[in-house]
This record gives C-alpha cells, sequence and structure tokens, in this order.
C-alpha cells in the first residue's frame, strides 16, 4: 500500500518509481514506523531483482561487434579509477584522513548503481544505443572489479592473502569472452525444448534455476553474481527456446527489483541524518557533481558530445550498491569507524535517491534542446 500510494503520487509528477521504493524502505524502517528492524533481511531478498534485472538485460542486448564499443568502456573505466583516486586523496588532505579511509572513498566512487542506470537507460530508450551500450559495458567492468576490491579489504582484516582469488576471476573472464567471441555472430543457438511450451510452471522454475544457478557459480569463483547472471541472460538470448523466459519472470524481476531498492531505504537512519544532516547533505552533494564532473569529463576526452557527455555524467553520478557491500566490509574489518561508517552509508543512500532526481533534470534539459535544435532546423 506505501509503495502504490507513492507511485501514484510520482507518476502525476512524471518521477521515476525508484524514489517511491527508497521512500517507502524510509517509512517503513527501523528509523520510522518500525514495520522492518532487519534491513539485511529485505536486502537479501532484494538481491534477486538484481540478478533479473541483468538477466534481461544480457537476454536483450547484442554483442558488440565494433572494437570500439569494448575499447572505449575499458578507457572510460580507467580514466574514472585514476580520477577516483586523485580526488580521493586531495579530500583526505583537506579533511585529514588515513590512507585506508582514502582508499575507501575511491572505491566508493569507482562503482555506479547499475539497477537505477539501466532503469533510466531503458525508460529513455539509449540502452540499445551505442552510447548505451558503452555505458552498460562500463558497468559490467565494474562488476569485474569487484572480486579484486573485496579481496584488498578483507586482506586488510588480516585474511590471508591468495594469488588465486585475482588468477580464477581471470581465466573465467577470457574464457567468457572467447565464447561471446563465438557466439556474436551466431543468431540462434538451436535447442529443442517443446515440454517446456505449455508449463508455465517449469517455466517459471527454469528460468529461475538458469538465472540464479549462474549467478552461484559467478560469485562462487570470485566474480560479482550480477555478471553471472547478465552472462546466463546472453546464452538464453540467442535460444529460440527460451523466447517466454521474458514473459514469464518479468512480474519478479519488478516485484523483487522495488525490494532491492525499499532494502536501500531501510539503511537510511533517520536521526542520525537530522543530528548530522550538513554532512551528509553536503557529502551527497559533494559526491554527485563530482562524479558527474569526472564521467562528463571521460566521456568527452573519448570525442562523444557535451551533450551526450553530460547525459552519461548524470548516469554514472551516484556511488552504487557494491559501495554499500564495501562499506560494511571496511567497517567489520576495521578499516573505517562507527562514525564514517554511518556517514558513508547515509551519503551512499541519499546519493542514489538524489541521483535519480539529478538525471531527471538533466533528461529533462536535453530533451527541451533535441525540441529547440529541431525546431530550429525546421526553420532554416
Amino acid at each position: 500500500m506505501t509503495i502504490l500510494g507513492l507511485m501514484f503520487l510520482l507518476k502525476k509528477f512524471n518521477q521515476p518509481y525508484l524514489i517511491a521504493y527508497i521512500i517507502a524502505g524510509v517509512l517503513l524502517g527501523p528509523y520510522a514506523l518500525r514495520l522492518f528492524d532487519e534491513p539485511e533481511e529485505i536486502e537479501v531478498i532484494g538481491e534477486i531483482g538484481i540478478l533479473l534485472l541483468m538477466f534481461f538485460i544480457g537476454m536483450e542486448i547484442n554483442i558488440p561487434n565494433k572494437k570500439s564499443l569494448i575499447i572505449k568502456p575499458v578507457l572510460a573505466q580507467s580514466i574514472k579509477i585514476i580520477l577516483s583516486f586523485l580526488f580521493a586523496y586531495f579530500l583526505g588532505e583537506i579533511l585529514g584522513l588515513d590512507f585506508k579511509s582514502v582508499l575507501l572513498i575511491a572505491i566508493l566512487f569507482m562503482f555506479n548503481s547499475t539497477a537505477v542506470v539501466v532503469e533510466f537507460m531503458r525508460r529513455h530508450g539509449t540502452l540499445h544505443t551505442a552510447f548505451g551500450i558503452i555505458i552498460l559495458n562500463i558497468l559490467l567492468l565494474q562488476d569485474l572489479l569487484l572480486a579484486p576490491v573485496l579481496t584488498v579489504l578483507k586482506f586488510w582484516n588480516g585474511e590471508k592473502f591468495s594469488i588465486l582469488n585475482f588468477v580464477l576471476p581471470l581465466i573465467i573472464c577470457i574464457a567468457i569472452f572467447l565464447i561471446f567471441r563465438k557466439i556474436r555472430n551466431l543468431r540462434k543457438i538451436r535447442f529443442s525444448s517443446t515440454f517446456l511450451e505449455n508449463d508455465h510452471d517449469l517455466q517459471v522454475f527454469s528460468g529461475l534455476f538458469i538465472c540464479l544457478g549462474f549467478g552461484l557459480v559467478a560469485e562462487t569463483v570470485g566474480l560479482s553474481a550480477a555478471l553471472g547472471s547478465f552472462i546466463a541472460g546472453v546464452l538464453v538470448g540467442k535460444m529460440r527456446a527460451f523466447h517466454w523466459f521474458e514473459h514469464s519472470l518479468l512480474p519478479f524481476k519488478v516485484f523483487f527489483i522495488s525490494l532491492f531498492f525499499v532494502s536501500i531505504g531501510l539503511r537510511l537512519d533517520i536521526n542520525y541524518l537530522l543530528s548530522n544532516y550538513k554532512l551528509i547533505v553536503i557529502g551527497s552533494l559533494v559526491v554527485l557533481l563530482s562524479n558527474s564532473i569526472m564521467s562528463s569529463i571521460f566521456f568527452r576526452i573519448l570525442n562523444f558530445k557535451w551533450e551526450n557527455s553530460f547525459y552519461g555524467g548524470a548516469l554514472l553520478s551516484q556511488t552504487g550498491e557494491f559501495g554499500i557491500l564495501a562499506l560494511s566490509i571496511a567497517y567489520k574489518t576495521g578499516m573505517v569507524g562507527f562514525n564514517l561508517y554511518k556517514a558513508g552509508l547515509g551519503i551512499t543512500c541519499l546519493s542514489l535517491l538524489l541521483s535519480t532526481i539529478w538525471i531527471s533534470c538533466v533528461t529533462s534539459l536535453r530533451h527541451r534542446k533535441g525540441i529547440h535544435d529541431y525546431n530550429k532546423a525546421e526553420e532554416i
């Protein structure tokens, strides 16, 4: 009822439903109405939504043949990593932070929210454009970086360093690249499954098994579960026999994605936000502006127009769900204290909420400029 009421309200203002999910989490969480006391319980269920989202993207996306669609994301993410470390270093010098805190801040700037970015690109119709594919590939590269980043964070906790944690994901990634290269020119993979065509129960559970199974395997070998589900979607999308997956699993994706963003709202400590509102608000604005500027710069370096660069910068303005995971591990390993953990969590969650508004504003300006340019061309 809470989500539905907020959705009707936001629909009147033409705002994305992601905002409704996060606000619902805040209202129903342990710091407001206290209907839910353990955000982690909802988060675990909500993560299924991320896997289903990546699975659907994999089914819809075409494997790029052009090298520019692969090379540019690598260059873009490399530039972003360098800029993230430089910005974190200067921020650490201003605030007098130690090296571990600076490293954590850099990690937070490295990752974006796949769910937020993809949902907006799908809404704006840019997911299947060349620019959209580059942004999607950047997000997939961030998924690949998750394994070494988490290894470094755990290493600080005194866990034994293992080179296998770096080598195994690299080997798996090379194997995936070779498989994609092999099947990218295939229109369809033949596979007979007539016994599934009219059995909706089997369709639902076999679809969930493939999606979640690939995610589990990927996480076991050190990659992110979201990347595993994406790979499953790419393979299944090439099989004509499984064309019914999207129809059967779409309601599950919508429901579980909403729970994921509800879990983000549940984490927002209202009392802490109110008592430290200046720090949280300023920190969130710094994250949005710095991420937007950094992302716009590296898109412009890659010879994209300023219009597309600002749009891409807005899409990659927030810190994502991996940032929350990195914060939790850093706090548990003793890298950061409780106050920095709470502040980082508040800034991360608020940046996700504000980024949806920021993206909508930039898109509105972009759309108006497009109409203005069209009218001007008509006059000429």
